[in-house]
Order: C-alpha cells, then structure tokens, then sequence
C-alpha cells in the first residue's frame, strides 16, 4: 500500500512538473508574438511623402521615449526615414484570432484600406493593410486617436539585449529625442 501512495506521488509531481514546464514555455511564446514587429523592410506604403524638414534627420542618433516593444524605451536609435503623414492608434481584432489588440501604436494613413487623403476621425472602422505584427494585415479596427505629424523608420538596440532592430515602423515625435 505505501509502494502504491509513493508512486502516487511521483506521479503526481511529475504531472506537475510537466504542466509547469508547459505553462511556461507557451508563456514564453505568447511574450514573443505580443512583443510586436522585429526587423522590417525598409519598404514604405505608396503615396507616402518623405518630411522636407524633419526634426531627426535620417542618420540622425536619438533616444527612444516610446514603449511599444520590450527593450525600446530607452533605446539608442538612428532614424532611416522620415515622412509626413497622420499617425492614429488603433484597436484591432487580429485575423488569427485571438483577443482583441488595443490602442496600438502607430498604424499611418497610408496603411489603412481606401484611407483617402482625409484625417480619419475617432471611432472610424477601417481595414487594416499594415503587416507590423502576425495578425494584422486585412485586420478589422477602429480608429482610437489621430495625429497628424512626421513618422519615423528607426534601427535601435533594444535595452534589453540582443540584436539591433532594423526598420521599426513607427515612431513619431514625441516619443524621440537627442542624447
């Protein structure tokens, strides 16, 4: 009888000891795919108009203020693009399913389906054609807020470690400045 309790118990903790591991490891997964757009293209949607006279000059080194992903606020950045256009932070119902993306920083005019050339109001529902994270590309979402203003490709190391992070799409700003 105590052999059969004692391989209970091994059991037991095995069982555990594996559902553990497994928690962890899907944990550890989901952490990646919320953790947003790695390195990108440096490709920029048609009808984009490249900034004249942006505050960060492409080339230029600055500090990331934005906390989109792990490891960018604080980040050393150097912009690759500057251009003109309204930024707006979107809800979205990603096409892989899932619960609903909230307040994501920053999808621009040009990336969204029949946009127009006019500001999108709060509340608008559009189709998404930014491809920044799994799920979004053809996503449904709804306009949070809008900001007219001058966006930014960057390449940063994130304060986290690891390698440098090429052509993160977007950044505006106010959430840069020098060193």
């Amino acid at each position: 009888m105590k052999i059969n309790k004692f391989v209970s118990v091994i059991l037991i903790l095995i069982l555990v000891s594996m559902l553990s591991a497994w928690s962890n490891s899907y944990q550890n997964s989901s952490d990646k795919n919320i953790s947003g757009e790695h390195s990108g293209s440096a490709e920029v949607p048609k009808g984009l108009s490249v900034a004249k006279n942006p505050i960060y000059k492409v080339g230029s080194q600055v500090v990331v203020k934005a906390d989109h992903m792990k490891g960018m606020y604080g980040a050393k950045a150097t912009i690759v693009g500057a251009y003109n256009t309204t930024a707006y932070i979107v809800t979205y119902a990603p096409t892989t399913g899932g619960p609903m993306v909230k307040n994501h920083k920053w999808v621009i005019q040009e990336e969204m389906k029949d946009a127009g050339m006019k500001t999108l109001k709060p509340g608008t529902e559009v189709i998404l054609e930014a491809n920044h994270m799994e799920g979004m590309k053809g996503a449904k979402g709804i306009i949070d807020l809008a900001v007219p203003t001058t966006v930014y490709i960057i390449n940063y190391i994130p304060t986290t470690g690891g390698p440098v992070v090429k052509n993160h799409k977007w950044v505006i700003e106010t959430e840069l400045s020098v060193e």
